[in-house]
């Protein structure tokens, strides 16, 4: 009886005793789904349980392309590439299987981003050399590169702003020009992993002569002004006291009126002979100059009478001419002023 029924138990078949994997999941390194061309990318497929050798395989797209598999006693194993392309651009998923089936993960999407090129900086400007006030527009746009790319503007070191283009292409920014907008202008292109800077693009504003003359200082202005003042007015002083002085070259010259010849008395003289004039001009006054009449004179006999006058004129030369010349007086230099 007891053997019958040893007999009974052995002929059912026997069912493993292990854990069957479930819960299963695959996660990306690095996470988000996010990669640069160019970098390692790590398919990592987790299982919650389960016991015994797990083996894993990892799939590409929907049709399910088989990139590899493992197998160990782990609830973990990853699948590396190592280097992405854009190519790699797909839905992952990863299968776990302990000999009670396979239990597959969710699809992940993987993106595989292009990094950004070195950028080109144009700036459009109303005309050249731009001035003071205009509005400047810097463009700064990188060659490829997946978006979204954010730019960043310099003038030398100095950030001047930020924008960025969410679905590609370039951005800009705009400035309105002052006199310290003169330098060269750069700008940084970034989507994640590097950011390449433009070459620099010199950019110079024409300041207008009004702006590049430094203002007189308002104290400084009248310091000035009352000096100017005092100096014109000793100008105009010393003008009209030489004004005054001065005859204008263009008036004659005028003489005082000239005093009536002297008369001599000759003692025992029969009569006067009449004055003939050797020389005769015009009594003119310039500046300290006086010319005179100059008469020769003809000697009659002298009397016995006045030996004296003969003593004192017999050593004298009779053609001897003598002549009497009249100096300026304060009177013709009066008389000048009146003129």
């Amino acid at each position: 009886m007891l053997l019958k029924l040893l007999l009974l138990l052995c002929g059912q078949p026997c069912e493993p005793t292990g854990v069957p994997v479930y819960n299963v999941s695959l996660a990306t390194q690095p996470p988000g789904g996010h990669v640069m061309e160019g970098e390692k990318l790590a398919l990592v497929c987790v299982a919650t349980g389960g016991t015994g050798d797990i083996t894993f395989r990892w799939y590409r797209g929907a049709l399910g392309l088989n990139l590899g598999a493992k197998t160990q006693p782990s609830l973990t194993a990853a699948f590396e590439i190592p280097a992405v392309s854009e190519q790699d651009t797909e839905a992952y998923y990863c299968a776990a299987d302990n000999g009670y089936g396979p239990s597959l993960s969710g699809l992940v999407s993987i993106a595989v981003r292009i990094p950004v090129s070195q950028p080109v900086l144009t700036s459009r400007a109303p005309r050249a050399p731009p001035v003071v006030g205009d509005a400047v527009e810097l463009h700064c746009e990188a060659g490829s590169g997946s978006p979204p790319i954010r730019y960043q503007f310099f003038l030398e070191d100095v950030p001047l702003g930020s924008s960025s283009a969410p679905f590609g292409g370039g951005a800009s920014l705009n400035l309105s020009l002052t006199s310290e907008h003169c330098g060269n202008y750069s700008c940084e292109a970034d989507n994640g992993r590097r950011a390449p800077r433009s070459e620099p693009v010199p950019l110079c504003v024409a300041v207008p002569a009004a702006d590049r003359e430094s203002p007189t200082p308002p104290i400084l202005e009248g310091l000035l002004g009352g000096f100017g003042l005092t100096v014109m007015a000793l100008f105009f002083c010393c003008w009209l006291k030489r004004k005054v002085g001065r005859r204008p070259a263009k008036d004659p010259p005028r003489s005082p009126p000239s005093p009536p010849p002297r008369e001599f008395t000759y003692v025992n003289a029969t009569a006067p002979v009449q004055q003939q004039p050797l020389y005769e001009n015009v009594n003119v006054v310039s500046g300290g100059e006086v010319y005179s009449l100059v008469y020769h004179m003809q000697q009659e006999r002298r009397s016995a009478a006045a030996p004296s006058l003969r003593t004192q004129t017999q050593d004298k030369d009779p053609s001897a001419i003598y002549s009497g010349v009249k100096t300026a007086s304060s009177s013709d230099d009066d008389y000048e002023d009146a003129i």
